[in-house]
């Protein structure tokens, strides 16, 4: 069975579970730390299937990634000697790795915002902010905002399209992460001015 018909598998259990919102906390705290699969291909469906939890679903998707990224941040910064040269391994590159702690301390909170929208994988955010010590607060407002984006986002999507969220998403995804990506960069321009 392929990725795509497990996901589909687990979420039509999910929707009708009593721990459907616990299950998606979960979902998402693993998703932001160690599974690199998007969350979006579960929550779509079970948005549309429950729409009636439409709201509790992203919010539940948020604090499950909250929790999971200041998981990440704590490891960046109490563990990074021991555990951060497999994930750089694993994650990105070493390259990669010096360039993200440089953008942390010059400007951390519009670099989480951008990680936490862009297609990019938020661990490397969290560690780099752990690891360069950077405000715990600045990172959780970050990433709050950043995750409330995506997540109440694809729901405001589900309440409007209704059944047809699902298509509308895979349809105009790219344009809709890349029109975010570049609100926030363009913010982040604004911000160096002053």
């Amino acid at each position: 069975m392929g990725i795509t018909s497990r996901l589909k598998h687990h979420t039509r259990q999910l929707v009708g579970s009593k721990n459907m919102l616990s299950g998606i906390t979960v979902a998402s705290l693993l998703e932001s730390t160690i599974v690199p699969i998007p969350l979006e291909a579960v929550m779509v469906p079970l948005m549309q299937a429950r729409r009636d939890k439409l709201w509790m679903i992203a919010l539940m998707a948020t604090i499950g990634c909250l929790l999971g990224a200041i998981i990440g941040y704590g490891l960046g910064y109490y563990l990074f000697g021991l555990v951060g040269d497999w994930v750089i391994q694993t994650f990105s590159s070493q390259q990669q790795f010096e360039q993200v702690k440089q953008q942390m301390q010059n400007q951390g909170f519009w670099f989480v915002m951008t990680l936490g929208i862009a297609p990019i994988p938020f661990q490397i955010a969290m560690l780099a902010a752990g690891a360069t010590k950077y405000s715990l607060a600045l990172f959780v407002a970050a990433t709050v905002i950043a995750r409330s984006i995506r997540y109440f986002g694809l729901a405001l999507v589900v309440y409007i399209a209704g059944n047809k969220a699902e298509h509308f998403i895979r349809k105009y995804k790219g344009w809709a992460i890349t029109g975010l990506t570049a609100l926030v960069l363009a913010l982040w321009y604004i911000s160096t001015l002053f």
